[in-house]
């Protein structure tokens, strides 16, 4: 539940991200690294900005945060204090979330998978020993869990700025002379923001749909937890070649080829697709398999397995929910898929998890049944909106 607030302020340093990736890739393609350097200075100057009120806010309002989401009262303690940590570090969680996403701007994938990579053991590593306590040391439990992450954000948003500053992928971080340049922060603003209301809409909803499966009770609750991260399985590989469409997109049409932005955008839902296909396939055959290695509980179990099911026979579907509206955002066509995700989540979403989950009594399931046909029309509406090509004259 806490975490849940962690993603709204990933949402708004996505924001700035979204348009830093797709100015600097215009920019790069386009072989004006000067102006990419620029878009770069000037977004980690927005960046730490919002950081730092992230950080108060997320601080001062962690208690009231949690209990809004419909916690009991022994969860909003846990929750509060596992919010309060993760939020201490919000101002280099923004710097590692735009300093990557400016290298991938400039076509470079591998540096920010390294960065992760180390975010990720330094998490792993430091919750394992909060948590459990080894050696005679206080086992401090979800706190634990929090210093984790929080520790894995502070070295990734130390490392990435310190990689920037010295000129990594051919994009160089200037700190002398820094000063708001109005004309590309209102750039950057106009192809980020809509992102950003984007991912307001979308977990603001996933708020709204988690208060319901709160509604199922604590099994149902964790059996959903269990069950996303075995899709995160396939998800994350499509949010991978998501961000390639954004950058190829985007370098493309810097270079003046836009039918080979559009070939980039295809090739990158096929080989999505191929893969979130393929791994479809073990959550049909092994289901119960997959939910059984997050938790040992028979129950959640039985009831997180029948989803995982459910979106493994709708993988390559949810791989063209994923990549094309990330070709939209390299081109700078941010709008569209705006209005998509808010208004799948919000009028589909959101009341058919309530009339299967609740009303008519079909619990975990038919809210993933509402999510799955949410996650279809959204796949539709942004494939149409990519082979109608209007993107292709977007100016950012």
């Amino acid at each position: 539940l806490a975490n849940q607030w962690v993603m709204v302020a990933t949402m708004m340093f996505g924001a700035i991200a979204t348009g830093s990736t797709a100015l600097i890739a215009r920019f790069f393609g386009a072989r004006e690294k000067a102006q990419a350097n620029e878009v770069l200075r000037q977004s980690i100057m927005l960046g730490v900005g919002i950081g730092i009120i992230a950080t108060v806010l997320g601080i001062a309002l962690a208690e009231p945060a949690v209990r809004l989401l419909g916690a009991e009262e022994d969860v909003v303690a846990l929750g509060s204090a596992y919010l309060r940590v993760a939020a201490s570090v919000f101002f280099f969680s923004t710097l590692m979330f735009i300093g990557n996403a400016s290298l991938r701007g400039a076509g470079d994938t591998r540096t920010p998978l390294y960065v992760m990579l180390i975010v990720n053991v330094v998490n792993i590593a430091v919750a394992w020993t909060a948590i459990n306590g080894p050696f005679g040391l206080p086992k401090m439990g979800v706190v634990g869990s929090a210093m984790g992450a929080a520790t894995g954000r502070l070295v990734g948003g130390l490392l990435v700025i310190s990689l920037l500053l010295k000129g990594r992928a051919g994009i160089k971080l200037r700190l002398a002379g820094l000063r708001p340049d109005r004309e590309l922060i209102r750039r950057i603003l106009r192809v980020g923001l809509p992102t950003g209301v984007e991912q307001l809409f979308f977990r603001s909803g996933q708020m709204v749909f988690a208060r319901i499966l709160a509604e199922l009770g604590t099994v149902a609750y964790a059996a959903n937890q269990v069950a996303m991260n075995g899709w995160s399985l396939s998800f994350m590989p499509g949010f991978g070649f998501a961000l390639a469409a954004t950058t190829l997109v985007g370098q493309r049409l810097g270079a003046q080829d836009p039918e080979g932005a559009q070939k980039s955008g295809y090739t990158a839902y096929r080989l999505s697709a191929t893969l979130m296909g393929s791994v479809g396939l073990f959550f049909l055959l092994f289901p119960a398999q997959i939910v059984g290695f997050f938790t040992n509980d028979p129950e959640v179990i039985a009831i997180g397995a029948m989803p995982l099911g459910l979106v493994g026979l709708i993988q390559p579907i949810l791989a063209a929910a994923q990549v094309f509206p990330g070709a939209l955002r390299g081109a700078g066509d941010t709008r569209y898929p705006m209005v998509v995700t808010g208004s799948a989540i919000w009028f589909i979403r959101i009341p058919l998890a309530f009339l299967f989950a609740i009303v008519w009594g079909w619990g975990l399931p038919g809210a993933w049944g509402a999510l799955a046909l949410d996650m279809c029309i959204r796949a539709l509406l942004n494939f149409l909106r990519f082979r109608g090509g209007r993107w292709k004259a977007v100016q950012v």
